[in-house]
C-alpha cells in the first residue's frame, strides 16, 4: 500500500498534468472536528492531510499545550477511534519559523525556530512549510512592506538545513520531508481590516520568491532538498473577515496559474480558503492552487451545530429547566472574562463586539472550547439530548440537512452524529472540489 506522502505527491502530479485533483488541509487541533474529518476521509478512501501551526504546537506546548510528538500521538489516538489507517495520515507543519518569537532579536528567534523545525521533523511531520517572512525585533526596513526576499530566503534555507540534518539523524528509515515555501500576504486566520478587494500575488513576485529561495538553497548545498520543494504559498485573491468573504476571481489569477507550470514539480498552496463556494474551490484546484487550507470554517461549523443542539434542548426541556446546559451563556461569560483571544481582533461598540464573539467568520470562539466550564456545558448538552428522542420536526427546523440524513438512515439522531454530519458539510465541499469524492 502506498504511503500518504506518495499519495499526496501523486495528486500534485495529476494536477500539474491537467486533472482537477487536489487535497484539502485540515488546520485545527479540535478533537471533534478532527474526528469528523477522519470520517470524511475514510468514506472517500483518501489520505487525510492535517496541519498544526507554530502557534498551536511548538517545543514549549503552544496554545494547545502540545509539543509536536504530543500532537502526533493525539492524532493517532483519533485515527484509532475512527479505525482510520495511520499510513494514510500526512502531517504538516504550517508557518514554521520565527513567528512566535518575532519580538526577539532575529538571532534568538531563529535559534528557537531551529528547535521548532527539528522537533517537528523528529516527531514525524513530513510536509514542512518554511515561513520566515516576518520581521524580528532588530530587523531593519520599512515594516509596512514585506521583509526582503533575500533575508526570507536565507533564513528559510537555514531552517531547511536543520530539517534535513534532523531527518538524517532520526528519521532516515522514512521518506524525506517535502517543503512548502512562500507566504500569503494577509495575516493567517482571516483579515482584520476592511478591504475593497484582495489582490492576487503578481506572477513576477511569485517568480522572484522561487528564484531567490532556490539560490539560497543551492548556496548552502541543499540541491536534494530543493528537489523536494513541491509547493509555493501565494495569494490567489481569497480572504475572509468578520462578516465578508472575498470570493476567488479566476480571471485575476489566470497568469499566476499558468506560470507555475514553468517549474518542475511545483504547485500552489492557498491559505484562507474558508467559506469559498464549492465551485470556486474547484476553480482554485483547476488553477493549480491544489493544496487548500481550511480551519476556521470547520470550527465555525462545530459552533453552528452546538448552538443548534442547544436551541433544540431549550425547546424540549423548557427555558426554565435547571438542567439546561446554558452553553451559549457560559461561552459568552468566559469570553468576556478572558478576552485575550478575541479582543485584539474584534472592534466596534459593545453590541457589535457581542455579535462578533458569536458569529464572526474568523471564529475566535475556537480558542475557548477546551475551557473546563465550557466543556462541561457541552457534555451536559449532549447528555440531555441523548436522554430524549429528538423529534424529526424539531430536527428539520434547526438542522435540516441532518434531518434528511436521519430520514434516509445515513446517520442517527444523536448529538455526536449530528455534529459530525454538520462539520462534514464543509469537509464534503472540499472533498468534492479536490476531486476526492463525487
Amino acid at each position: 500500500m502506498k504511503s500518504s506522502l506518495e499519495a499526496f505527491l501523486e495528486l500534485m502530479e495529476a494536477n500539474r498534468n491537467g486533472l482537477a485533483k487536489g487535497i484539502y488541509s485540515v488546520c485545527t487541533a479540535h478533537p471533534e472536528v478532527l474526528e469528523a474529518s477522519f470520517k470524511q476521509a475514510k468514506r472517500d478512501k483518501s489520505l487525510l492531510l492535517i496541519e498544526s501551526t507554530s502557534n498551536q504546537v511548538d517545543q514549549y506546548g503552544g496554545y494547545t499545550g502540545m509539543k509536536p510528538l504530543d500532537f502526533v500521538e493525539f492524532i493517532n489516538g483519533i485515527a484509532e477511534k475512527t479505525d482510520f489507517p495511520k499510513e494514510m495520515i500526512l502531517l504538516g507543519g504550517d508557518h514554521l519559523g520565527p513567528n512566535p518569537w518575532r519580538k526577539l532579536p532575529a538571532a534568538e528567534a531563529m535559534d528557537k525556530a531551529k528547535v521548532l523545525i527539528a522537533e517537528y521533523v523528529k516527531a514525524g511531520f513530513q510536509k514542512i512549510h518554511l515561513d520566515t517572512s516576518m520581521f524580528c525585533a532588530d530587523d531593519e526596513g520599512d515594516r509596512t512592506k514585506p521583509l526582503s526576499d533575500e533575508i526570507v530566503a536565507e533564513r528559510a534555507a537555514i531552517l531547511c538545513k536543520v530539517a534535513e540534518d534532523t531527518w538524517a539523524e532520526y528519521r532516515k528509515d522514512f521518506h524525506k520531508p517535502v517543503y512548502i515555501i512562500g507566504t500569503e500576504v494577509p495575516v493567517p486566520g482571516g483579515a482584520q481590516e476592511e478591504e475593497d478587494e484582495v489582490v492576487p500575488t503578481s506572477p513576477s513576485d511569485a517568480k522572484e520568491t522561487i528564484a531567490v529561495t532556490n539560490k539560497h538553497f543551492l548556496k548552502v548545498g541543499l540541491e536534494d532538498a530543493w528537489n523536494r520543494v513541491i509547493g509555493v504559498v501565494v495569494q490567489p485573491g481569497v480572504e475572509f473577515s468578520d462578516d465578508r468573504i472575498f470570493a476567488f476571481q479566476p480571471e485575476k489569477a489566470e497568469e499566476l496559474s499558468k506560470n507555475i507550470l514553468e517549474y518542475d514539480r511545483l504547485v500552489y498552496e492557498a491559505h484562507s480558503t474558508d467559506y469559498q463556494t464549492e465551485d470556486m474551490l474547484r476553480k482554485l484546484v483547476e488553477g493549480h492552487f491544489c493544496i487548500l487550507k481550511v480551519g476556521p470554517w470547520l470550527t465555525y461549523a462545530y459552533r453552528e451545530a452546538l448552538l443548534s443542539l442547544e436551541a433544540m434542548e431549550v425547546e424540549l426541556l423548557g427555558a426554565d429547566d435547571p438542567n439546561l446546559s446554558r452553553l451559549s451563556e457560559i461561552l459568552e461569560k468566559t469570553m468576556i472574562n478572558e478576552p485575550k483571544y478575541w479582543e485584539p481582533y474584534y472592534h466596534g461598540d459593545d453590541k457589535q463586539k457581542a455579535f462578533k464573539r458569536k458569529y464572526s467568520f474568523s471564529d475566535r470562539v475556537r480558542y475557548y472550547w477546551p475551557v473546563k466550564d465550557i466543556e462541561e456545558a457541552k457534555k451536559r448538552l449532549f447528555n440531555n439530548l441523548s436522554e430524549i428522542e429528538i423529534p424529526l420536526s424539531l430536527l428539520s427546523q434547526y438542522m435540516p440537512a441532518q434531518f434528511y440524513q436521519v430520514c434516509k438512515g445515513s446517520i442517527k439522531a444523536n448529538p455526536t452524529d449530528l455534529v459530525h454530519s454538520h462539520i462534514n458539510t464543509v469537509t464534503g465541499i472540499y472533498s468534492r472540489a479536490c476531486g476526492l469524492s463525487d
